[in-house]
């Protein structure tokens, strides 16, 4: 594809390259996301994975390349107008509010309520309300709404989190590690979350456990030192000599 041609990708990441002190964390990577597809980005320590996730959110400032978002380049754009552009991400801790409610953590999250401005002169409409218990419905925690979000279990606050994200509407949502430390039911029903949120968006995923990426995965991109060492389904991937050399063998 010729640099600057319009694409029918949601993610376009074409020689992405990021130098710390000579140091190429991420070299010359290019890889394209697909609408509705969930992307599982693997490899071992140091394979630049998370680093990857910062360059597309605007938290770290790529050397060289270009990432393109619905055709829009993001590698100009400051962390905020990127997550206005419609790209969310959840860190591996979750960041929620522990003293509020999970009603009051989604309803901070509603998109008018973000400015000051907008907090100011932020009702409380049916309309919010509707929205809010929707999602709380998708994050199976509906009936934990006016729980206060430091009694939730790991996964449960996990869940609060990508909810926090998803009443943004979100056309990409970037998740690292979602499923560290969940129980094995709490691993399953984040895949089917992922599933359903999956209908009328696209999800990135780092994720270590190879039976959770099975699961989930439409495309497995394996990285390692920054480049990409393999790429399709989870299974032509775990197959792959290269992969289990520097990755499962470990």
């Amino acid at each position: 594809m010729t640099a600057g041609s319009n694409t029918d990708f949601v993610l376009a990441v074409e020689g992405l390259t990021v130098s710390f002190d000579g140091f190429k964390a991420v070299n010359d990577l290019s890889f394209y996301v697909d609408e509705n597809e969930i992307r599982v980005i693997i490899g071992p320590n140091g394979a630049g994975k998370t680093t990857v996730l910062d360059l597309i959110c605007g938290r770290t400032r790529a050397t060289a390349g270009s990432i393109k978002f619905r055709n829009q380049e993001l590698t100009k754009l400051k962390e905020h107008d990127i997550v206005k552009a419609g790209v969310g991400r959840k860190f591996q801790n979750p960041s929620i509010y522990g003293d509020l409610t999970v009603f009051e953590n989604l309803e901070i999250s509603y998109p008018t309520g973000r400015s000051v401005f907008g907090a100011l002169t932020f009702k409380r409409t049916d309309a919010v309300v509707q929205r809010i218990e929707e999602i709380a419905d998708m994050i199976f925690l509906k009936d934990q709404l006016h729980t206060e979000a430091e009694l939730l279990s790991h996964g449960q606050k996990q869940w609060l989190e990508i909810g926090m994200l998803l009443i943004q509407d979100p056309t990409l949502l970037m998740l690292d590690e979602p499923v560290a430390g969940m129980s094995v039911t709490e691993r399953q029903q984040t895949a089917k979350l992922l599933r359903t949120i999956t209908k009328d968006r696209s999800v990135i995923v780092i994720e270590h456990d190879m039976q959770f990426v099975a699961e989930i995965a439409d495309r497995v991109t394996v990285l390692h030192q920054g480049r990409i060492l393999a790429e399709g389904t989870a299974e032509k991937v775990k197959a792959d000599p290269k992969v289990v050399e520097v990755y499962l063998g470990h």
